[in-house]
């Protein structure tokens, strides 16, 4: 029997930072909903752990960019080049690309170092470019996405994603405390927040897991996943800071995870 009909559905790809470890690659998600798949960023690991999920980089019809950090955008570049190779097998549809605003021009400096190895021509290939300094709103392919800025590099943005029947997952990206991820994921089904350090080791631009968890409950979020966990956070009791602050349901994020929303 396969899997029942879900809205959408979620795979943890990279749970883990810039920090190379064998258990969780550097961020990244996969998103099914709508009849097509989604990647939000792509770090160190995504197309290895995405070949291990059943999902070809073939497959993809969206790449969604939080910011443009190494561990967040590593892997682009050999995703693209694996897309153009080898003659003969291609993409059904044009790859988009939709990231913050100063995108464009970081994909052009791209362009610069790798020149056609990358470059999938205007009819492979698009940008499209959120807002940076307040919420945007797009459709694309029967889905909603929403965007907003927060707290971490002026690029940074994070997504609400909704399904067709209505299930919406929010993803942080990295952020700092922020007012306007809260009010993004109000009301989500499932909200995939950054828990990069753990109380002792608060870092300007990223969250603790309390802190993380202060954002859910004032969203009044469904449920809780935390990620983009530093090694620090595996020595320490992450469920039980979030708990200072968040009493819903609560996913501590792994590679390989998948989370069905029916």
């Amino acid at each position: 029997m396969g899997e029942p009909a879900f809205d959408i559905a979620v795979t943890v790809l990279g749970s883990g930072t810039c920090v190379p470890r064998l258990e969780r690659s550097s961020c990244s998600v996969l998103v099914e909903t709508g009849g097509r798949k989604w990647l939000i960023d792509s770090g160190a690991g995504t197309l290895r752990r995405l070949l291990e999920a059943g999902t070809s980089h073939l497959e993809l019809s969206c790449l969604l960019y939080s910011h443009l950090h190494p561990d967040h955008t590593g892997e682009l570049v050999p995703l693209l080049f694996a897309t153009k190779y080898p003659e003969g097998v291609s993409r059904r549809e044009p790859l988009t690309v939709v990231a913050g605003r100063g995108f464009a021009d970081f994909f052009t400096r791209l362009k610069a170092v790798y020149g056609s190895w990358i470059d999938l021509g205007p009819e492979g290939f698009r940008i499209i470019e959120m807002a940076t300094d307040g919420r945007d709103h797009l459709r694309l392919h029967g889905v909603d996405l929403h965007t907003a800025p927060v707290e971490h590099t002026p690029q940074s943005i994070a997504f609400s994603i909704t399904g067709p029947a209505g299930r919406r997952v929010v993803y942080s990206g990295d952020t700092d405390t922020s007012a306007t991820l809260a009010e993004l994921a109000s009301g989500a089904d499932l909200l995939i927040c950054e828990s990069a350090f753990p109380a002792a080791l608060k870092t300007r631009g990223h969250l603790t897991p309390a802190e993380a968890g202060a954002i859910a409950a004032r969203a009044g979020v469904r449920r809780l996943m935390l990620t983009h966990f530093y090694p620090a956070c595996d020595e320490a009791d992450v469920e039980a800071e979030c708990r200072q602050t968040y009493q819903g349901p609560l996913t501590l994020a792994r590679d390989l995870m998948r989370i069905v929303l029916a």
